[in-house]
């Protein structure tokens, strides 16, 4: 590993060469490829540095003791080899996670799709809390979460919702939101007081760029509709809503929330390339793959990665078992505490493989 990183810090020196160099900053395409690969380095090459700086120090203090000269020196040295050896056991921990192969999509905008479970109003109303849960999150980050399509239901809840979300990093930090959400709680329409049990399911996608996905127009088909309210009342006279459906696939998109039939259907587009992105992925990985994405599952409530329980003011990460009684904060879009821990799971499983 360590052969390695010398490299790395070789090539990064060589790359902070390049992107000082005027000849490189006149061409603006070359120098941004350069300022990119060195940042995507940047943080191992660190880690490498402070790793090496410990290792000297460590030396240092060993030819200290050798000397066998001054007591107070030698015991200065004795404790600054415990604090550097620690500080070495720490940082090639580090280094060996960001030496992980990087997930391609982590830097990727996402399609975030939420869509009412098991539970009927008191799911849609879930759902809806769960996409005030993702926005705020969103907004805590500084990302841009725009409305592809939504179905609100008669008292204010969603049957489904289509969001992009824009913004550093945004899939590699929701990507492990993909699953099926519990809630259990007294509904506003429970006049006994029981506590019910509801389910929402959600999608996390990873925008697809054009150039990854190439849709042949002759592979889709286009219908036009009167965009619908809650209730499914026509709110529009004019055909402004689309569905498109991708033959090949058979995966259909629909999208209404805009007036403008050509802004509707550049945003079904959008949705649609990260849906077929997907399909292609899960199908180039195998089986293994589509077992990873098959836990968003049908809805069911027996299906779950997290139950939100209101009584107990808890919210449980089944896959890591991690419990939090935080629920107000996490509804707030407080996530980053059950986000990092799930990050950190992973990057443990994947450093035993």
């Amino acid at each position: 590993m360590i052969e390695k990183l010398a490299a790395l810090n070789e090539k990064y020196d060589h790359l902070t060469e390049l992107v000082s160099d005027p000849a490189i900053i006149a061409n603006q395409a070359e120098w941004q490829k350069h300022v990119k690969a060195r940042a995507e380095i940047e943080d191992v090459v660190m880690a490498y540095r402070e790793y090496m700086a410990a290792d000297n120090a460590i030396k240092d203090a060993e030819a200290i003791i050798a000397e066998k000269g001054d007591p107070e020196l030698t015991e200065l040295a004795e404790l600054e080899i415990e604090e550097n050896k620690a500080k070495k056991e720490e940082l090639e921990h580090q280094m060996k996670v960001l030496l992980l192969p990087k997930d391609p999509n982590d830097n990727k905008n996402v399609i975030l799709e939420i869509r009412a479970g098991t539970g009927g109003e008191e799911a849609a109303l879930f759902a809806n809390d769960l996409y005030k849960m993702y926005s705020h999150y969103a907004e805590n980050h500084h990302w841009r979460i725009e409305i592809m399509d939504a179905n609100f239901t008669d008292i204010g809840g969603l049957k489904e919702i289509i969001l992009l979300i824009e913004g550093k990093g945004a899939y590699s930090r929701l990507k492990f939101e993909s699953g099926v959400h519990r809630v259990q709680r007294v509904p506003t329409t429970e006049s006994s007081g029981r506590i019910h049990t509801s389910a929402a399911t959600v999608a996390v996608l990873p925008e697809a760029e054009e150039v990854e996905v190439e849709i042949n127009p002759n592979d889709i088909r286009i219908d036009l509709f009167c965009a619908t309210g809650p209730g499914g009342q026509c709110v529009n006279t004019t055909q402004s809503a689309v569905r498109i459906t991708h033959i090949p696939t058979g995966i259909v998109v629909s999208c209404q929330d805009e007036k403008s039939q050509i802004k509707n259907k550049a945003k079904a587009m959008r949705v649609l390339r990260a849906r077929v992105l997907e399909k292609m992925q899960e199908e180039a990985a195998g089986e293994e793959a589509a077992a990873r994405k098959s836990m968003v599952g049908s809805g069911d409530r027996s299906e779950r990665i997290r139950t939100y329980n209101f009584p107990e003011r808890r919210v449980t990460d089944h896959r890591i078992g991690l419990t939090l009684h935080k629920l107000e904060w996490i509804l707030q879009g407080e996530l980053d505490e059950i986000i990092d821990a799930l990050i950190t799971s992973d990057q443990a499983a994947r450093l035993k493989e």
